[in-house]
């Protein structure tokens, strides 16, 4: 990562990682806050949805949020690359959380995301989420 990318990334992905640990808790709002408000931003999300456009994308995160209470997740960043105004991140995203009113359980998601620098500010417009499948060749 160059000097020019890194300016306000940390902080971007300190915000994320706030606005994550709030959707677990059942809180979607400072995860949908930091999404850009353009007709461009996509989602395919680990319970389905593929959504492009910000109040598409901002709506199911209404839904997701709806459906945690009572936990947190974290990430973890296994990859980390910007390069001008473009960040991409590869990870997963760890943590207990109550999902539908059942019991707390352990929840692990692999996370994509793509942040765009637009006036400055690190925004994010790409979210690709799923949960792990076994690994085939341990079969």
């Amino acid at each position: 990562m160059n000097d020019e990318a890194s300016v306000g990334l940390e902080q971007a992905l300190e915000r994320v990682a706030a606005a994550v640990a709030a959707m677990g808790s059942g809180d979607p709002e400072p995860y949908a806050a930091l999404w850009a408000e353009d007709a461009d931003v996509t989602l395919f999300g680990a319970w389905g949805p593929i959504e492009r456009g910000h109040e598409n994308v901002t709506r199911t995160f209404e839904w997701v949020g709806g459906r945690f209470s009572d936990g947190a997740l974290a990430p973890r960043l296994d990859v980390l690359h910007a390069e001008g105004g473009l960040a991409v991140t590869v990870g997963f995203e760890q943590g207990d959380v109550r999902v539908d009113g059942g019991e707390l359980r352990p929840m692990t998601l692999r996370v994509t995301h793509v942040l765009r620098r637009i006036d400055g500010e690190w925004r994010l417009v790409h979210r690709h989420a799923d949960f792990p499948p076994p690994d085939q060749r341990r079969s």
